[in-house]
């Protein structure tokens, strides 16, 4: 039997009691009272509203006060995680919080309110504002992720109640977005917890079956680490250091990538559990480590010196992997008591918001990457592109390289000599001809790699980057730069090639600039991407900012709205009743009406295979009826006589009727491309009917494809999503 609303407060106002003590341990100067308002203010605002599950709305923010006073963080932030979303859910405003609560409150609870009532072309486009927003909120004030982690923490924890589809999608975004947000933070608690939620929601079975294979090894494993654990204590009391040795499992995500990335089982991976030693200095973590090392033979190449070089996100600690006693490899972490609070809480462990003091701190320099994503992702009006930048700058592994005076520079693995130019100065890069790695100079396509030396060769007379170094590139930022050049120096030479790839892509779709570039539509553009003239975008789009497809196919929606389908002239006999004998043949025209002609054999061609949107135009043959092909095909392109066979045809307006299109893929090679090609037209239930793939020399894969379709609505959606795949840089109809 469901509990009432009434029934519950009691269990709710439990749960807000204890929030109270919990904070009261660690904030003792917290202001109770405005809690208090805060929690009575969003319990009356919420009132009405329930969860999918059923439960109070108001379970969850307070649940989200919980999480965000196991991190530890100020009486602000609690009272904003309580509000987070009475502006978004209920008809409270900013001004009415702003007057209620302060203005600090306010802004923390609209960085974390999502946008509304704004029109979005696509989900992906609102997605991606929404991010914009908590981004430029972020800079401002860190503490608007903390309090959007634990509001997404709380959601992961509760998902079951929502449909699947909806699970999933939450779930890839939290793994795509949000757990790299918590691990770039440092917080590994929250990162690791989202990372096993999204597995269990995206891979249920895989999840479970590492669940269920460590529950069985448990008491094998404990004793194994047992044996350790009480050989490395007795060995500390030895030598007099004072220190905390405990082990600890992985999660399950990082075992599941292991899985993945290596192709192996459970019982092939071996160091699925760590030690941690922690101590009192940074004198002690090296000694233990000498310590260790003489107890166990370390395994070469696997040794990390984060204390010495922290990670971006502030981890320090000292890895290593060794040998343990029966030769199964464990990993070791040694590191400060300070060290491991960081470690644990990241940016949340900082004393800037826990002693209420305000302006220019360290804690402002961890913060530079948010405000440099911000600068780079400024002129990204793509969607697809905010998001592919977004990711590269969040979840890439780190590699440190040196300059030639010693200092560090940090990148993310894979990473390239033009990423290190520009990262250490916009100049370097744009004068760069080459570069040394180790004394020995190496191509610009080279990977640097941990502990590299890095010299980069200048010339004054250098003529700027290589647009080909925009493929090499592995950061957002070198890229961005590369392309502040081209927008800055090669205006000219950006318009005519923008010019040049709009063509292109409206030759792909059989329009013509004449009927597109209409000035209300551009207008229409203009605004939407926030540019002041045509030109402007033709700049853009040379330089590599925006895909042309975006410009056109944009524009061609415009067409579509303003400008209605010729109605066919129909024939008096048309609107006879046609005999049964005559409907079995009406069948056989593959849905196509030929004007003036009742009852003629069709065929669609193949040279050009055209599909119900298509502009077409029927060709009368010598004994083989008409044949039907796009009025874009060359073979259409008649003179003299031969022009008097053409007749004008027009679509049926029958649904029931699929026809068969050719699209070419056309991507770079690697493994899986074809898996994934396949996938994407199952997930879109359109029917395959052939399929060819061949490799060029150049390493590209062509592959053709023979689908079952409706039309183009649905053709031009199966190529959008063909196109979004990794690596593929052309999806186009086949023609002549």
């Amino acid at each position: 039997m469901e509990k009432s609303y009434e029934s519950l407060v009691d269990e709710i106002d439990k749960s807000y009691e204890e929030l109270v003590e919990k904070v009261k341990k660690y904030n003792p100067q917290c202001d109770f009272e405005l809690l208090n308002k805060a929690y009575l203010f969003a319990k009356e605002a919420h009132k009405v509203q329930h969860r999918v599950s059923g439960e109070p709305y108001i379970i969850h923010p307070l649940e989200v006060a919980h999480i965000l006073a196991d991190l530890e963080l100020d009486c602000e932030s609690l009272v904003a995680g309580i509000l987070h979303d009475v502006v978004e859910d209920t008809p409270c405003n900013f001004e009415e919080i702003k007057n209620q609560f302060g203005e600090q409150i306010a802004l923390l609870v609209d960085g974390v309110t999502k946008l509304g009532k704004i029109p979005y072309t696509t989900k992906e486009e609102e997605q991606v504002e929404n991010l914009r927003k908590m981004f430029l909120a972020m800079a401002k004030d860190i503490r608007v992720i903390l309090i959007k982690l634990a509001d997404r923490l709380h959601n992961m924890r509760t998902i079951r109640s929502m449909p699947e589809d909806k699970q999933r999608q939450k779930a890839r975004e939290t793994l795509e977005v949000y757990a790299p947000l918590a691990h770039r933070l440092g917080i590994t608690k929250i990162k690791w917890e989202l990372e096993d939620l999204s597995l269990r929601c995206l891979d249920p079975i895989a999840y479970y079956e590492i669940v269920e294979s460590i529950a069985q090894k448990r008491q094998e494993r404990d004793a194994y680490i047992k044996i350790i654990i009480d050989s490395i204590k007795a060995r500390l009391d030895e030598l007099g250091i004072q220190g905390y040795v405990d082990g600890r499992a992985k999660h399950f995500y990082s075992i599941y990538r292991k899985m993945f990335a290596q192709g192996k089982s459970i019982e092939e991976i071996y160091d699925l559990f760590a030690v941690r030693v922690i101590v009192n200095s940074v004198k002690d973590c090296y000694g233990v480590l000498g310590m260790v090392h003489e107890m166990y033979k370390p395994i070469p190449g696997r040794f990390k010196d984060y204390i010495a070089m922290p990670k971006p996100n502030m981890y320090q600690s000292l890895h290593s992997t060794l040998i343990g006693p029966s030769g199964t490899p464990f990993e070791i972490q040694i590191r400060t008591w300070d060290m491991h609070r960081i470690a644990e809480y990241g940016i949340a462990a900082h004393w800037k918001y826990k002693e209420g003091k305000s302006g220019v701190s360290d804690l402002d320099s961890k913060l530079a990457w948010v405000r440099q994503l911000l600068e780079i992702q400024r002129d990204l009006t793509d969607a697809e592109e905010f998001m592919q930048t977004l990711k590269i700058d969040l979840f890439a592994d780190e590699v440190f390289v040196f300059t030639p005076k010693g200092d560090v520079i940090n990148l993310p693995a894979g990473s390239t000599p033009i990423d290190f130019a520009y990262a250490i100065h916009s100049a370097i890069g744009n004068s760069m001809i080459g570069a040394k790695v180790n004394g020995k100079i190496v191509p610009i396509e080279y990977n640097l790699k941990n502990g590299d030396i890095v010299e980069i060769l200048t010339s004054s007379t250098s003529h700027g980057p290589s647009r080909d170094w925009l493929k090499i590139a592995k950061t957002s930022q070198a890229r961005n730069k590369i392309n502040q050049w081209f927008k800055k120096n090669k205006r000219e030479e950006n318009i005519a090639r923008g010019k040049e790839l709009v063509e292109k892509e409206l030759k792909k779709l059989g329009l013509t600039h004449s009927q597109l570039f209409r000035n209300e539509w551009v207008e229409i553009v203009l605004k939407k991407y926030g540019f002041n003239s045509l030109d402007d975008i033709y700049a853009n789009i040379g330089y590599g900012a925006m895909h042309p497809s975006k410009i056109v196919l944009r524009l061609r929606d415009e067409y579509k709205k303003t400008v209605k389908p010729e109605v066919p002239e129909i024939a008096p006999e048309e609107t006879k009743p046609v005999p049964s004998e005559d409907k079995k043949r009406k069948q056989k025209s593959n849905g196509v009406i030929v004007k003036g002609i009742d009852n003629c054999l069709v065929r669609l061609s193949r040279c050009c295979n055209p599909v119900p949107g298509d502009e077409i135009i029927g060709y009368i043959t010598r004994g083989r009826g008409v044949s039907v092909h796009r009025k874009d095909c060359s073979n259409v392109k008649l003179t003299g006589e031969e022009s008097s066979r053409l007749i004008e045809v027009s679509w049926e307006k029958s649904q029931s009727v699929s026809y068969l299109s050719d699209v070419q893929v056309l991507a770079n090679d690697r493994g899986g491309l074809l898996v994934e090609v396949t996938n994407c037209i199952a997930d879109s239930k359109i029917p395959l009917k052939g399929i060819n793939a061949r490799t060029s020399k150049d390493k590209i894969a062509v592959i053709n494809l023979t689908l079952e379709i409706q039309g183009t609505e649905q053709l031009d959606k199966i190529i959008k999503k063909l196109r979004k795949l990794d690596g593929v840089f052309e999806v186009n109809r086949s023609r002549q």
